[in-house]
């Protein structure tokens, strides 16, 4: 009958062995989330105040803005760097990053496991990595035998397509916040001329002035309060992202080499920032 698996003590506590915690997310960003509705928020309490809300609606406006937007923007990419960016603009404002702190405290519980147990022993633990997709094929290599410089090679270059493909996405809502702009200012021509038209018919001035001024309205809210705050929210997880995956290569890597995990601990410890930094292995 197998012994069962011995109890490791690590930082930030007690974990049975060859049961790595999964690594916890910070949650949905309420940030992001508590801005955009805040934002939108004090438009409509202004629009209301102001005595008029329904003014500021007007379909043929939203069109052309919205409709126009995203055709412009279609132009310079794919239809599926267009699809990407919109699920990770999704993902930027509605889910939080991974916490690296954990990140690193799982990494360390699978040294000990290796440690104590050999490398071989982590096979087992792969499809408890099912949500760390990057951590797994790390540490998929360390099992297949791979060089830790293989390992640091191959992650690297993963890690910079993830970066690329991020990158690129961030740059397709930063075109958007170009283009709403101008796909208002278009807008504004449209219903000027439409308005010029027809001065002798007073009755049809004012909706022509509507798509004139609103068109200039969405196009600013949607370029300035949407699209450019979600890029810079794409570029933040990104960053955090890279800090997370770094820290699973350097784990794997030390892994690979069998290095004691006082000394992974030491060297996570370099790259964690200094309120997540892990305390000691004792």
């Amino acid at each position: 009958m197998a012994e069962p698996a011995p109890k490791l003590k690590i930082a930030g506590g007690n974990r049975a062995a060859g049961v790595p915690a999964p690594a916890r997310r910070s949650g949905p960003d309420l940030a992001g989330v508590l801005g955009l509705g805040v934002g939108f928020a004090v438009l409509l309490i202004a629009a209301v105040v102001g005595g008029a809300p329904n003014a500021f609606i007007d379909v043929p406006s939203l069109l052309i803005v919205f409709g126009g937007t995203f055709a412009v923007t279609t132009i310079s990419f794919s239809l599926a760097e267009i699809w990407r960016a919109q699920r990770l603009m999704l993902v930027a404002l509605f889910s939080g990053t991974p916490d690296c702190g954990e990140a690193a405290r799982r990494v360390l519980d699978l040294a000990r496991l290796a440690r104590t147990e050999g490398v071989l022993v982590l096979e087992r633990q792969l499809a408890q990595l099912r949500d760390a997709p990057f951590l797994r094929r790390a540490i998929a290599l360390v099992v297949d035998g791979a060089t830790p410089e293989d390992v640091e090679d191959v992650m690297a270059q993963e890690q910079s397509a993830i970066q690329s493909r991020h990158a690129k996405s961030a740059s397709i809502l930063r075109k958007a916040a170009e283009v709403a702009p101008a796909m208002g200012l278009i807008g504004t021509l449209v219903g000027l001329v439409q308005m010029l038209g027809q001065l002798d018919n007073p009755s049809a001035i004012g909706p022509a002035m509507a798509v004139a001024l609103l068109t200039t309205f969405y196009g600013a809210v949607l370029a300035n309060m949407v699209f450019a705050p979600l890029a810079s929210k794409l570029d933040r997880n990104s960053a955090e992202e890279a800090l997370v995956n770094r820290i699973y290569v350097i784990g794997a890597a030390s892994i690979g080499r069998q290095e004691n995990p006082t000394r992974i601990e030491i060297l996570l410890n370099t790259v964690l920032p200094p309120e997540k930094r892990l305390g000691s292995l004792e």
